[in-house]
């Protein structure tokens, strides 16, 4: 399964609506697992300003197939008018562990 797996990467402003998304997303069978890592900022660039804010880094371990779900649930659900979510192939991993994450997702 491990050139089916994607590590999804996903900002969010802070843990609390990073673990309920994480949440969502988990029951829905979009993702195995979600990790919240509080306590980041991120710096950045927006309309012209530049931002330093709190974030919290969602990590979401999925499959390729359920990628387009996933990531239209984030959209309709994320806050930010454009969120940072960026998928990443996993090119190997633990048998064992890439065989539960594809029995965690519907797709």
């Amino acid at each position: 399964m491990s050139g089916n797996t994607l590590v999804v990467l996903v900002t969010i402003g802070d843990a609390g609506a990073g673990t309920a998304l994480g949440s969502t997303l988990v029951e829905e069978r979009l993702a195995a697992c979600v990790q919240v890592i509080p306590g980041g900022v991120a710096i950045y660039r927006w309309q012209g300003k530049l931002h330093s804010d709190p974030q919290a880094q969602l990590i979401i371990k999925t499959s390729a197939a359920a990628w387009p779900a996933l990531q239209a649930r984030i959209l309709a659900l994320h806050p930010d008018e454009v969120p940072e979510i960026l998928a990443l192939p996993v090119s190997d991993g633990l048998p064992a562990y890439l065989g539960w994450l594809g029995e965690q997702l519907d797709r």
